[in-house]
């Protein structure tokens, strides 16, 4: 399956569905917590509440200092007959009061005979004597509702049993935590749906850069990371540092190519280059050993031949050496060296060996390049013996050097027939030629080398029937 394809899968493992995950998660924990406390704390502020009126009942009827008989002779306490039961038929109403002996059983209170509710609560209690000193009401069962509950006692003996509901308290905490769910329910919904989208349009660069990848291991080199509309910065960040390496990786993918078909083509050239002196060598070595040189002019002849081959394949070897170790980039010592003489020198060695073409030098005085002497001597000298070899005696020749800006401009400009647009862009390949022209075709790439290699360049300017201009540009001191 192809990264394009898995882009569209977005299970629980992904990025997206494990943020997702992750909010969702913490928010209902923070909804379970946060209807934890609250809940809690609307029971305990209720009960308090309960507790409360139990306690002010008890504390007001405790020392009021009355007995069994007082009390049932008191028709006057309202507040007391209300807390008896209304009805026989209701098991569990919201007050239940009974009075009790010491036994626990309950006792007949104006006239009238335990109810239910009463009886329920007098046998739900274990010890009265326990609730009269006990600091808060206490938790009880009757007929499987709940209920807090105190006693005081009577002046006489007996205990009074006070005890009040808390079905509605419990039913209305249930009801609270039935709307907290639901309500979280829902927020936890919303939440999943919102994540899911946000991170959806924020993983979107994310995609963006899959969908790259892909195209890239599919042989697109030239594809890039688009920017979106709304890119968060670390987002925007990596987009920044991948399309950077996708550049640099497609930089080095079409050197390589590059210097691959440039070493495949170096090394037909050399192959043929070095084929042609061999060659020759071999033909004058038959023609010697089947006895076919019988004239002393003959011999002579095949063997300055021969000399004359060997010696052009010395100097191409040895320039092809010299590229080698300059394609290493070789470590060169750096020394003051004064230009200006080195291209007089050129200009008189051009001078001794055609004296009849017109050579112009513009170097007076001193100009100062930190660089390697022999290298830039080779420079000027391949430049002089291209336009000895390339150009009629005729045409003039200026050598110039001038300081400008922090560099050193050395030219060295002929008024020969001048290369065309084509012939002007391999000229600093090497093997190349223009038509039958003598020489390796590696003088202008060992220019180009030294003068690298030395942290400068070199240019030419040239146009057919304009000769040429090969300038090289070099720091000064």
């Amino acid at each position: 399956m192809s990264l394009g394809k898995r882009r569209h899968r977005h299970g629980a493992h992904s990025l997206r569905g494990k943020l997702t995950l992750a909010n969702v998660g913490l928010l209902a924990v923070g909804i379970v917590v946060a209807t934890t406390v609250s809940i809690m704390g609307m029971r305990l502020y209720l009960l308090d509440q309960v507790d409360s009126e139990l306690l002010k009942t008890r504390t007001s009827l405790g020392g009021s200092g009355l007995t069994l008989r007082q009390v049932d002779s008191l028709t006057a306490l309202g507040v007391v007959r209300e807390r008896i039961s209304p009805s026989e038929s209701d098991p569990t109403p919201d007050s239940i009061f009974t009075v009790v002996d010491t036994k626990g059983e309950p006792l007949s209170v104006f006239d009238m005979k335990p109810t239910q509710a009463q009886r329920a609560l007098a046998a739900a209690v274990d010890d009265p004597r326990a609730l009269t000193t006990a600091r808060d009401p206490h938790d009880i069962d009757v007929h499987g509702a709940a209920y807090r509950v105190t006693a005081t006692r009577l002046a006489d003996g007996p205990y009074i049993l006070l005890a009040t509901s808390t079905e509605l308290l419990h039913k209305g905490i249930a009801k609270a935590l039935k709307l907290d769910f639901a309500v979280g329910s829902l927020l936890l919904a919303l939440l999943c749906c919102l994540t899911m989208y946000s991170v959806r349009r924020r993983l979107l660069p994310l995609e963006d850069m899959v969908e790259t990848s892909s195209a890239i291991a599919e042989g697109d080199l030239t594809r890039r990371v688009p920017s979106s509309q709304h890119p968060t910065e670390e987002v925007e960040q990596l987009r920044l540092a991948l399309n950077s390496m996708l550049h640099q990786v497609e930089t080095a993918y079409r050197t390589r190519e590059r210097s691959a078909a440039q070493l495949r083509r170096f090394v037909a050239d050399a192959s043929h280059e070095l084929r042609t002196p061999l060659a020759a060598i071999r033909g004058y070595l038959q023609l010697y050993d089947k006895g076919m040189l019988d004239e002393p002019g003959e011999r002579r002849r095949a063997w300055d031949r021969m000399h004359g081959e060997v010696d052009r394949m010395g100097r191409l070897v040895d320039e092809l050496l010299l590229l080698a170790r300059l394609d290493q980039r070789p470590e060169i010592r750096f020394r003051h060296v004064d230009v200006s003489r080195l291209v007089r020198d050129a200009a008189e060695d051009l001078r001794v060996q055609q004296p009849s073409r017109r050579v112009a030098v513009s170097a007076d005085g001193a100009v100062l390049v930190r660089a390697d002497e022999s290298g830039l001597r080779q420079v000027l000298g391949n430049l002089v013996s291209n336009v000895r070899t390339h150009t009629p005696v005729e045409a003039a020749v200026r050598l110039g050097v001038e300081r400008s800006d922090g560099v050193v401009r050395v030219c060295v400009a002929d008024e020969g027939p001048g290369l065309g647009e084509e012939d002007a862009g391999r000229i600093f390949d090497r093997f190349f030629r223009v038509g039958s022209a003598e020489g390796s075709g590696l003088g202008m790439a060992i220019v180009q080398g030294v003068v690298e290699a030395h942290g400068g360049e070199v240019c030419v300017r040239t146009a057919p029937g304009e000769g040429l201009a090969v300038t090289v540009t070099l720091r000064s001191v």
